[in-house]
């Protein structure tokens, strides 16, 4: 991989395992979106990039080698060996094998845990278009920092603090509908340290689990969510209806509870139990597996 500078962005050569649109596309991210020439844009952190892939080299738009090194390297997990990662799921079984070939270029953001956790509680029972609309609206209305990039304003996902004095304007009119109390409630929680984000990331797995868990509007689901995209616990194992419908369709027969099926993977896949799910739920999802 040769990293260089051009213009007003970074543009990197022999870049593998990386497609914008699996790693965009495949369910844990709701802030990029797809450009008229196929990049996509996106805001993460506080900074607006625009990310395009052209033959064998991939253009990060809008920022400097030394923003690039010191955030997008690790948000776009840029120093892990995804080949070796992808060579051992392989070996599983067929089904991974047929499920890394399709989404081959995806890697795992390390995405902020404020954000991912109020966009997971968003997510519950809801559709991605409404998911993105309520999170963008809500970055609106907190206007906490804006940022301009091409004609367009991006606006910075609110911090705790912003919500909690913003609250009736920000969240009761963002459209999270039930969620928007869940919001407010683990708001409270944060600022009041109940829950302490910082710390999350040295908790074992297990227990990392049940302090999210703690949150309003966090069930399992949500909590591996969080666990899996922002702080890196990749023995997480998110269900959701299409892990539930691939899980079902290839691997068991048995009606298994979603906690079972948590339980399943985790001993199958072990430590690259994260990885496995996002493999599987991008194909069953691209390729409607399981739907009847």
């Amino acid at each position: 991989m040769k990293i260089y500078e051009e213009k007003n962005g970074i543009v990197v050569s022999g870049l593998e395992d990386f497609e914008p649109k699996h790693i965009f596309e495949c369910g844990q991210c709701f802030r990029w979106d797809k450009e008229e020439d196929g990049s996509y844009t996106g805001i993460a952190h506080s900074r607006v990039l625009n990310v395009k892939k052209e033959g064998g080299i991939v253009i990060f738009d809008n920022t400097s080698r030394a923003e690039f090194e010191g955030l997008w390297m690790d948000y776009f997990d840029l120093g892990r060996d995804y080949s070796d990662i992808k060579d051992k799921l392989r070996r599983f079984d067929e089904h991974l094998e047929r499920s890394v070939e399709f989404g081959y270029g995806i890697r795992l953001l390390k995405q902020d845990v404020w954000e991912t956790t109020v966009s997971f509680i968003i997510s519950a029972n809801n559709a991605i278009p409404k998911i993105k609309k309520t999170i963008d609206t809500l970055s609106y209305l907190a206007n906490e920092d804006v940022i301009e990039y091409k004609g367009r304003k991006f606006y910075a996902f609110p911090s705790p603090v912003t919500i909690h004095r913003f609250h009736e304007t920000c969240v009761d009119n963002c459209k999270a509908g039930y969620r928007a109390q869940y919001i407010k409630d683990s708001c409270g929680m944060i600022m009041r340290k109940d829950v302490d984000l910082e710390r999350l990331a040295g908790l074992g797995s297990n227990e990392c689990r049940k302090e999210l868990m703690r949150l309003p509007g966090v069930g399992p689901k949500v909590a591996d969510c969080i666990m899996l995209f922002a702080l890196q616990k990749f023995d997480a194992f998110p269900v959701d209806v299409w892990v539930k419908r691939v899980i079902s369709s290839l691997y068991s027969q048995e009606d298994m509870s979603l906690n079972k099926m948590r339980e399943f993977a985790q001993g199958r896949f072990g430590e690259l139990a994260g990885f496995a799910q996002q493999y599987l739920f991008y194909y069953a999802r691209e390729n409607g597996v399981g739907r009847k």
